[in-house]
């Protein structure tokens, strides 16, 4: 997050009350020698008995600990109840290392700070939890389930399985994975990512699973019963629903689940409802760090409204959803820089599109035609255009009929509006605006595909939560 995110946070959480701490910057020295840059806050008051609980909040990529700590202080987690502990991932802002993007390096990092303000005697060693947003909520995870020992954590906007984030269906988003690598600067990124990042943007999206495998949380997610809450955001192309609403599903404690208006392109983080998450976040603290009463059952899930009024309504289970078949006939065939472009009639009805929408589509590929990306896009009767999602899979020479899995999303689409389909190598056929998926690696002049007749199902909520 740049400055003015920062900026930002503060503006959106208010005046924080007033409060007494005491601030420290701190250099701590990994077991490899390097050295972490922290911010310690401790309270002023009374020390309750054992300590005070203790919070650790982990940054996003490229950040840096001054964003969690305009956090920390501007939704009132500093000076009150709790200690707390930001720091500078290794490879960011003013700690030594390199950047290996959450990797067993990066979990020993977790673990060594946590037991450092485990070991002081003004902190409770049994209740320190974790809060991290994106690249640092990946962290909290993999932490998690390498047995560090949270009380309770939150995690906003991340993955749980990241080989399914930056490359479903096998095919990688190319766009986002090269802006993702753009973010962290050569000198401070392991060798390692150089290779890897060629590999995988020259199409050998198989040279990231055991890479991302080490990266991931889902698969020991079914043996963790600390409490966690997830807060996935309803439109996210890069950690899309699904990377929360999966995880949620594993897990054994309590766990909430909130799908807000926070995330990563096309949403942003602050957005209208962080007030609200950012309360739901300290009631879930104050419950299983102070002993508060608890404010959600033992598994809670909410999705809020695009039009977000305030609050969002709690329920036990994830929101069941129906599904909308619609066929766009017709029969294109186009070369490299050509496409499909598919419209449907003015719907009839408004749907609140909730997972991921499928394509199923006959493919004749040949010459080399080596992937398909559709673009989902929406037009509502006011003439705003809106990308609703997108997805894309490898393709061989031959005719088949394949489906295509769209990102995971939350999304309303108006009564009568007109959903557009596009079919092409890239999500640049859509718009030049549009870099999720590159055209990369470029295909050969002599590629050629047909397509046939796209069957779009749409899964929608069956009780829609935006009017």
């Amino acid at each position: 997050m740049p400055a003015a995110v920062v900026a930002a946070l503060v503006l959106v959480a208010g005046e924080a009350p007033a409060a007494s701490f005491a601030r420290q910057e701190l250099s701590i020295a990994m077991d490899d020698g390097t050295s972490i840059a922290t911010t310690l806050y401790v309270p002023d008051g009374e020390m309750p008995a054992g300590g005070w609980p203790a919070l650790v909040f982990l940054h996003g990529l490229a950040g840096d600990r001054g964003q969690t700590n305009a956090i920390a202080e501007g939704y009132g987690f500093v000076g009150g109840d709790y200690a707390v502990l930001t720091f500078d991932a290794r490879g960011h802002g003013q700690s030594g290392g390199l950047v290996g993007i959450d990797g067993p390096r990066e979990v020993a990092d977790t673990r060594a700070l946590r037991d450092w303000l485990a070991a002081r005697p003004d902190v409770s060693d049994t209740r320190i939890g974790a809060w991290g947003i994106s690249y640092g909520g990946g962290a909290v995870l993999n932490s998690l389930v390498a047995d560090v020992p949270w009380a309770a954590v939150v995690v906003v906007e991340t993955w749980s399985d990241l080989y399914t984030a930056l490359a479903p269906q096998g095919l990688v988003k190319s766009g986002l994975v090269a802006g993702l690598a753009a973010s962290i600067p050569d000198s401070r990124r392991d060798p390692s990512l150089l290779a890897l990042q060629a590999a995988i943007l020259s199409g050998n999206a198989a040279a990231a699973r055991p890479w991302a495998a080490e990266r991931s949380s889902l698969s020991k997610l079914g043996s963790i019963t600390a409490p966690v809450l997830i807060a996935q955001g309803r439109r996210d192309f890069l950690f899309g629903i699904g990377q929360g609403s999966t995880a949620f599903e594993r897990l054994r404690g309590p766990k909430a689940l909130y799908v807000g208006l926070h995330g990563h392109t096309p949403s942003s983080f602050p957005a209208a409802d962080t007030g609200y998450l950012m309360a739901q976040a300290r009631d879930w603290f104050d419950t299983y760090l102070r002993g508060a009463p608890a404010t959600h059952p033992p598994a809670a899930v909410a999705v809020a409204s695009e039009r977000f009024a305030g609050a969002a309504r709690w329920t036990t289970s994830l929101p069941r959803t129906a599904t909308t078949a619609l066929a766009l006939p017709g029969v294109s065939t186009f070369a490299p820089g050509g496409k499909s472009v598919r419209t449907t009639t003015r719907l009839r009805r408004a749907i609140e599109i909730f997972g991921s929408p499928t394509v199923r589509v006959p493919v004749a590929a040949s010459g080399g035609w080596s992937r398909l990306v559709a673009v989902l896009t929406a037009r509502t009767p006011q003439g705003k255009e809106i990308v609703v999602s997108a997805g894309g899979i490898p393709t061989r020479g031959g005719s088949r009929t394949v489906t295509i899995r769209l990102f995971s999303q939350a999304t309303f689409v108006p009564r009568r509006s007109r959903l557009t389909l596009t079919l092409a190598s890239s999500s640049t056929a859509q718009s030049a605006s549009n870099l999720l998926y590159l055209d990369q690696p470029p295909l050969p002049a002599s590629a050629r595909v047909r397509i046939g007749t796209a069957v779009l199902a749409l899964p929608g909520l069956r009780a829609p939560v935006t009017r």
